[in-house]
């Protein structure tokens, strides 16, 4: 794992995010930062092993995503900021890298982790409220989740 010079560039808008999409496929990870993560990989909680890289959540759409590619970045934002919002320790940080496996959730597992940019409060205001104003947030098959 390593990391880029410009370390502690910050991304204040889902626009701003949107800009950087196009290239090599981005990621968002919520932990400690770069530089708690680089040199290390993940661990799965549950079953104690360690797992071949850092577990991560895409950021670029899919192709079969016709909605605004905002929504897409709210969603993804979305989906584990729990893990932010229950360790105030962690931050949410956007990089790339090589997928080298998939994590217990079927998530994408990186190796070669470049650091892209940290992504700020109020970014994250903006995509909890895009969420929850563009989707039926919660709502799985059986209905409401608890």
């Amino acid at each position: 794992m390593h990391q880029t010079e410009a370390s502690d560039r910050r991304l204040d808008s889902l626009r701003a995010l949107k800009s950087e999409l196009g290239g090599a496929p981005l990621y968002v990870r919520y932990s400690e930062g770069p530089d708690h993560d680089f040199g290390s990989t993940s661990v799965d909680t549950e079953s104690g092993l360690e797992l071949p890289g850092l577990s991560v959540n895409p950021l670029d759409p899919e192709p079969w995503w016709t909605r605004p590619t905002e929504d897409w970045l709210a969603r993804q934002l979305c989906q584990y900021k729990h893990l932010r919002d229950r360790n105030p320790e962690r931050i949410a940080w956007v990089l790339r890298g090589r997928i080298v496996g998939r994590g217990p959730d079927c998530e994408p597992l990186l190796t070669d982790a470049q650091f892209v940019a940290e992504l700020t409060d109020d970014l994250l205001g903006e995509a909890e409220q895009r969420y929850h104003d563009h989707f039926a947030a919660g709502l799985g098959p059986e209905g409401e989740e608890s």
